[in-house]
């Protein structure tokens, strides 16, 4: 078939399934042309009828994490329902892209195109599990944590498996102090992680447009209240403190002592040593979707 035929058929293929180029194309040429026998062709398959199921949401599914060498991963899969991220195909799926991430260092778009232990990328076993399954299933996030002179800990919050389930958190420390005594430590403060979601680590790496929106919100807020104009900014400023210290992991109060703080813990831990928090990664399930 010449290519001034074959490209009209390539793109109507492709609005009626939603199908890709190529795949469109491979079903075209092994059906001669026939627009009727290469969409069987795709549903039998299974390309076409995954291809129709994305728009569907998806926001449950499954948190995995990997650890190789002080070095880890982590995914986010998401199914439509809690039933299918229960099924052991799907937690297979999860498990093994947590480990191939730890090698693409946590970005989405290599993932998908790295090759998984039957030989076929990611994305070709993401289609073929959502045929099988029925439902949309996505490849919605990856990160690494892996610095070197770094220690790093993960937690996940009540683990369907060992490092499976529906909350998990990343941590990275530099410190000069053995894995052992900072165990303990590492393991509380991802479970303040994921117990409180802070959106930073300090006040100075906090999104300056979370404060300005935040403090928008606490103005406006206080102008309707009927409060004393002369008074709002300084209520305002108060109110803002004490996002800051809400959500900012250093200023928070220590979940197994409110009367201190994370930063008040990591001094008294370190001693002599120091002990700094690099980096913190948080996934719970469908969050934002």
């Amino acid at each position: 078939m010449s290519s001034k035929d074959l490209l009209p058929k390539i793109k109507k293929l492709r609005e009626i399934t939603g199908v890709g180029f190529k795949d469109c194309k491979n079903a075209i040429d092994e059906a001669n042309g026939d627009i009727e026998k290469s969409i069987e062709i795709l549903r039998k398959k299974g390309i076409a009828k995954a291809s129709k199921r994305m728009g569907r949401i998806a926001a449950e599914g499954l948190v995995s994490i990997y650890e190789k060498s002080n070095k880890f991963s982590m995914v986010e899969i998401n199914s439509e329902t809690d039933f299918v991220a229960k099924n052991n195909d799907f937690i297979k799926f999860a498990e093994e892209l947590s480990k191939l991430s730890i090698h693409t260092l946590g970005k989405v778009d290599n993932l998908l195109k790295a090759k998984m232990e039957n030989n076929k990328i990611v994305e070709a076993n993401l289609v073929s599990l959502i045929s099988k399954i029925g439902e949309k299933i996505t490849l919605r996030r990856s990160a690494y944590i892996g610095k070197d002179g770094s220690t790093n800990f993960s937690y996940i919050h009540a683990p369907l498996n060992k490092n499976t389930g529906k909350l998990g958190v990343l941590l990275s420390l530099e410190t000069n102090k053995k894995v052992a005594e900072i165990s303990v430590l590492g393991k509380q403060l991802s479970m303040q992680i994921a117990a409180t979601s802070p959106l930073s680590i300090d006040k100075d790496t906090l999104d300056p447009n979370i404060l300005n929106k935040e403090k928008e919100i606490i103005t406006e807020e206080l102008k309707n209240s009927g409060k004393n104009p002369k008074i709002v900014d300084k209520i305002a400023t108060g109110k803002l403190n004490k996002f800051i210290e809400e959500n900012t992991l250093l200023n928070q109060e220590w979940i197994m002592d409110n009367k201190k703080k994370v930063k008040d813990v990591l001094k008294e831990s370190a001693g002599n040593d120091t002990i700094k928090i690099i980096e913190f990664v948080r996934f719970k399930v469908g969050e934002g979707i």
